[in-house]
C-alpha cells in the first residue's frame, strides 16, 4: 500500500466524536506527522479529515476553517476552540 493509502484506511477508521492526531496517524503507518499532512492534502472527497489534528487538539484550519464546526457536531469532547486530547483521541494502535 501507498502512504496515501494507508492514511485514507487510518482516517476512515476514526469513528464520529472521536479524533486522532497527525502523529498518531504516522505511528500506526510508519510515517512522519509531516509525511501523513501531506498524504491528507492528496486524499479525495468522503475522508472525515476534520478528525485529524494537531497534537494539541487544534483542528486543521484547511477547509476554510470548518473543522471545528464538523467536530461539534459530531460530539468530539472540546475545550475552548481545542478538541480535549485526554477524551477524543482515539487509540494510534491497530
Amino acid at each position: 500500500m501507498s502512504i496515501i493509502e494507508d492514511v485514507r484506511e487510518a482516517v476512515i477508521a476514526i469513528p464520529a466524536g472521536s479524533v486522532a492526531s497527525y502523529g498518531d496517524i504516522g505511528e500506526r503507518i510508519g510515517a512522519g506527522p509531516r509525511q501523513v499532512g501531506r498524504a491528507m492534502s492528496l486524499l479525495g472527497d468522503g475522508v472525515p479529515w476534520w478528525r485529524v489534528v494537531h497534537a494539541d487538539g487544534t483542528p486543521a484550519s484547511c477547509h476554510g476553517g470548518k473543522a471545528p464546526a464538523l467536530l461539534n457536531a459530531e460530539g468530539t469532547p472540546m475545550l475552548g476552540g481545542r478538541v480535549d486530547m485526554k477524551r477524543a483521541r482515539r487509540s494510534s494502535k491497530r
